[in-house]
């Protein structure tokens, strides 16, 4: 049950063009945001620091819907909200600059989240971006640290599912409400981040997603954490706004490098350029936190070696399980070879039919369409899951080998 103080903080923000710096004048000025709402004409006009247009906005109270809307949606869609002024209010976003007056919440945020890392870049992201970020979320959620991202095709679903299948924690920073899911075809991803994590934005519940929305909410994303990696990031990427945003914050910036003629890498090799940690491996990024994270952190790592990501200097195709190694478009023989790892986690059962279809040593993409009677489309998506979990392998003229 909401508080009565909480409840006046959510109709506070729901005043169109308040913000934080005039919640917390109200506040300082009434005491609280209940007595702040209860202020007459006179009383808003005489207090310093607010200029006239903010005064009749607080008068008129214009809001996006009214507050007894927003308490039902609340309700029905079993929402948390915490405050700015709430012990359980994450304390590294309270160190930020302009950290949102309130947020709303679906699954649960931990102390354990403070250890987190954001990981973050393009939505048009290639395979290689999208198996980097699997596999970067995977060993980092695979070490005790809680994987933050934005949802956002490409990048972030990757990062999201990495994390979830090393059966880590991840958190959704959202662009719009949570009555609203963005995008839609993450509508399974959603479930569950919500049971191995949480969904968190600072929008009232049914605000919509709109262009404006996400370089706001990204402050968030880097508020949130520990540091900010961009993997694959074109110059106009909003994956810069993060890692500037990151940077402001006094957070720690990395970078993953990648192919030198694709746009996608301008980004990122512009942030490396400016200072931003390049990242080859996992440890890479391990090595830069605070030594109390470390600490924290060193009964989660796993007696497996360091893992390289190894990035050549034209495009990378390959992603080995756990070792994540990255490997050159001329690969060599022994690399072409299915490498050791640990069981596969669960499939679904189109991918598990693609699984059965490949044969030993291997099986040409056209060949396991043939066999499972799948569209090839639907064929070349599941093949790349697979890949994504470390089960397969792809290699050189579109042939598919299991990793024994």
């Amino acid at each position: 049950m909401l508080s009565k103080a909480t409840i006046s903080l959510i109709h506070l923000n729901l005043i169109q063009g308040v913000g934080l710096k005039t919640a917390q004048v109200l506040r300082d000025v009434f005491g609280s945001a209940e007595r702040a709402l209860r202020a007459t004409a006179d009383e808003l006009r005489k207090i310093d620091g607010l200029s006239p247009a903010m005064c009749e906005l607080l008068i008129q109270k214009p809001v996006l819907y009214p507050i007894e809307r927003e308490l039902e949606l609340i309700n029905k869609y079993g929402c948390q909200v915490l405050t700015l002024y709430d012990d359980a209010y994450p304390q590294l976003l309270k160190e930020i600059d302009s950290p949102p007056l309130v947020l709303y919440i679906k699954g649960e945020l931990t102390s354990e989240d403070a250890l987190s890392i954001a990981l973050v870049g393009s939505r048009n992201a290639k395979d290689y971006g999208r198996k980097v970020s699997y596999r970067l979320s995977y060993q980092l959620a695979q070490r005790g640290l809680t994987v933050i991202s934005g949802l956002a095709k490409g990048i972030d679903t990757s990062a999201h599912r990495g994390a979830l299948e090393a059966g880590g924690r991840t958190i959704a920073v959202m662009g719009n409400g949570l009555s609203v899911i963005y995008p839609a075809s993450n509508r399974d991803l959603v479930k569950k981040i919500e049971a191995s994590g949480a969904l968190v934005s600072e929008f009232p519940l049914g605000v919509k997603p709109k262009p404006g929305n996400f370089p706001r909410r990204n402050r968030i994303i880097s508020g949130l954490t520990l540091g900010t990696v961009v993997v694959e990031a074109s110059n106009r990427s909003g994956a810069l706004i993060t890692a500037r945003l990151a940077g402001e914050q006094g957070r720690e910036v990395f970078a993953v490098p990648g192919e030198i003629f694709s746009e996608l890498s301008a980004g990122t090799h512009r942030l490396i350029n400016n200072g931003a940690k390049l990242i080859n491996n996992v440890d890479d990024l391990l090595n830069e936190l605070p030594q109390h994270a470390l600490s924290q952190l060193q009964s989660f790592t796993p007696a497996a070696s360091r893992s390289d990501i190894k990035i050549g200097s034209s495009q990378a195709s390959s992603v080995e399980k756990h070792s994540s190694k990255i490997v050159s478009p001329q690969p060599t023989a022994e690399a072409q070879q299915p490498v050791q790892s640990a069981p596969p986690p669960d499939l679904t059962p189109d991918e598990k039919t693609i699984f059965d279809a490949i044969e030993t040593p291997s099986s040409h993409i056209d060949t396991i369409v043939r066999t499972t009677q799948l569209p090839i489309n639907q064929v070349s998506s599941l093949l790349l899951m697979l890949e994504l979990k470390g089960i397969i392998q792809q290699l050189p003229g579109k042939q598919f080998a299991k990793v024994s």
